[in-house]
């Protein structure tokens, strides 16, 4: 027996969108009437069933997303929730937002008081859930889309997307590499510890790649205690003295307001950025391409996330499969790395 014709099925045979027939197929007026009858007789045509128990579950929506989210002051975090609106919008969903301040605790409590407000489903930007909170969050039966998620632990109960963090470290790395580089430091984030510990396992590996032993004293780690991304600027500020002391002629930092941070410090210090010191930050916030020097970091597709999580969760909603997602990163060169070789690189 044939698999059931699904909604993306007609979607692909009409050369529209799958949120086109669904709206189609459930009479909404948003879609004109020449359209919806030609779809709806395409969906006869191709022996369409509709799911009863999604009938079901439909007549109960309440059109509405629940979304968690680390902090508002972060910028990567507004660009995902502007891409998460506008799939959103466009599917005919409201978004409510809540904020965790990087608790697990303040996590799961917004995602159990969201599944008594009957939200249709669940986004959550860079999940913390342990083991065991991860286990309770499991009995809060919504379809659920993690981005970025930071624990070490599976989440088998949720489906993930993420990008790329050990290639994007990678690929910082390497481009100090090849401009001479090799005493090069890392300043990570202990409250981000998933990405952290991939991003400094991709720098690791590209300096033994390159036949450069990675030395302790290049790396320093902000405190694991610091729950708002407002720490990360000072955080970048007090540990670059401590990156110098090993005596690197090159630092990536975990992130873009790591690395201004950095770059503050060294005017501090009466360091020229880049020409005694290379800074490579990650995530390619807007501010990047507006501090002096402009920042060379490695780019995140932070609206395609947002758009991708929400089109992602719009396939749950229709009982439609849906894998996980890993996306690339990308380097962008700016005025913040140079060759070492006017400095004692």
């Amino acid at each position: 027996m044939g698999r059931p014709v699904s909604i993306r099925d007609i979607a692909r045979a009409a050369g529209v969108s799958h949120t086109t027939v669904s709206r189609a197929l459930r009479d909404s007026p948003l879609i004109s009437l020449g359209v919806r009858t030609r779809l709806q007789q395409l969906a006869h045509e191709m022996g369409y069933t509709p799911n009863a128990v999604a009938q079901s579950l439909k007549a109960r929506q309440t059109h509405t997303i629940g979304l968690i989210v680390t902090t508002i002051a972060d910028p990567f975090v507004g660009r995902v929730v502007r891409g998460i609106e506008a799939i959103a919008q466009e599917a005919g969903f409201s978004l409510l937002l809540a904020v965790s301040n990087n608790d697990p605790e303040e996590e799961i409590a917004a995602m159990e008081i969201f599944h008594r407000r009957r939200v249709d489903g669940l986004i959550i930007a860079a999940a913390r859930l342990s083991a065991a909170q991860a286990d309770r969050a499991s009995r809060i039966t919504i379809p659920t889309v993690l981005i970025n998620p930071q624990a070490e632990i599976p989440y088998e109960h949720f489906h993930t997307l993420a990008v790329n963090d050990y290639s994007g470290a990678q690929m910082a790395t390497r481009h100090l590499l090849a401009l001479g580089h090799r005493a090069i430091g890392y300043i990570g984030a202990g409250n981000r510890p998933g990405s952290n510990r991939a991003r400094l396992a991709g720098y690791h590996d590209a300096l033994i790649a390159a036949g450069v032993a990675p030395q302790e004293a290049w790396v320093h780690i902000a405190p694991a205690n610091h729950r708002y991304h407002s720490d990360d600027v000072s955080d970048g500020q007090t540990l670059l003295p401590q990156v110098l002391a090993a005596g690197v002629t090159a630092i990536f930092c975990y992130n873009d307001m790591l690395a201004v941070g950095a770059t503050l410090a060294c005017r501090e210090h009466r360091l020229a950025v880049p020409e005694q010191l290379s800074i490579v930050g990650f995530d390619d916030i807007e501010l990047a391409a507006y501090v002096t020097p402009a920042l060379t970091t490695i780019h995140q597709p932070k609206l395609r996330l947002g758009q991708l999580a929400m089109e992602m969760l719009l396939k749950l909603l229709e009982n439609e499969t849906v894998e996980n997602a890993v996306l690339t990163t990308e380097l962008v060169i700016r005025e913040s790395t140079t060759r070492p070789d006017n400095y004692g690189g």
